[in-house]
């Protein structure tokens, strides 16, 4: 999807210029490009602690994942939705069809509310007990 916005932004003219010289925009894809390395860094830190210590051990670092990315993902994809204007709603594109695949993550391995509530029982208890 940030691919894709990113070559949108350059073809397509608003005011007359490319929506890439706005700041707002330029500042939208700035953040999903910071939200997307920040998913992939607690995705590959979640695979690495599964690694070290066994995926009981790593419970929290996958719940946060499985809490985060999908969300991170609707957001960094509606943003990049938002420069292709009522194209990024067609069944036609990509976006539309990746937004719906990230939403159904958040659904897939259960609700946001049960890995919420599991992650925050695990991280009470390891920094109850620390001294």
């Amino acid at each position: 999807s940030l691919e894709l916005a990113c070559q949108r932004v350059t073809r397509r003219e608003t005011f007359g210029r490319p929506l890439a010289k706005h700041q707002s925009v330029r500042e939208g894809i700035a953040q999903s490009f910071a939200e997307i390395e920040m998913m992939r860094m607690l995705v590959l830190k979640a695979c690495k602690r599964m690694d070290e210590v066994g995926a009981q051990a790593a419970r929290d670092m996958i719940a946060a994942a499985k809490i985060a990315v999908p969300l991170m993902a609707q957001n960094v994809i509606d943003r990049c939705m938002q420069v292709h204007g009522a194209g990024g709603l067609t069944e036609d594109w990509m976006m539309a069809e990746a937004f719906s695949y990230a939403r159904w993550c958040r659904q897939a391995d259960g609700p946001d509310e049960v890995h919420m509530m599991a992650l925050g029982k695990q991280v009470i208890e390891r920094y109850s007990n620390a001294d």
